[in-house]
């Protein structure tokens, strides 16, 4: 998880895209966990910064989990 993460800091826009119907997360972005490809990084890059906003399994409801998630912004951090 640590290296998935460290490459996506050092290259933020590795991460595919995706659309999501939650609005607070415009920019959202995945990316596969190293070695655990069933599990993916959900991030957004805001500036300098890219926030993890979820990891989870690929055969989840991502949809439905992510359209609950609160704005990257409300969270604290």
């Amino acid at each position: 998880m640590e290296e998935s993460v460290e490459q996506l800091v050092k290259m933020p826009n590795l991460g595919t895209p995706r659309e999501v119907r939650n609005p607070a997360l415009k920019g959202l972005r995945v990316w596969p966990v190293k070695d655990f490809e069933e599990f993916l990084i959900f991030y957004v890059v805001q500036g300098d910064r890219l926030r993890v906003i979820r990891v989870l399994h690929g055969k989840r409801d991502i949809d439905r989990i992510l359209k609950k998630e609160p704005s990257p912004n409300d969270m604290t951090g």
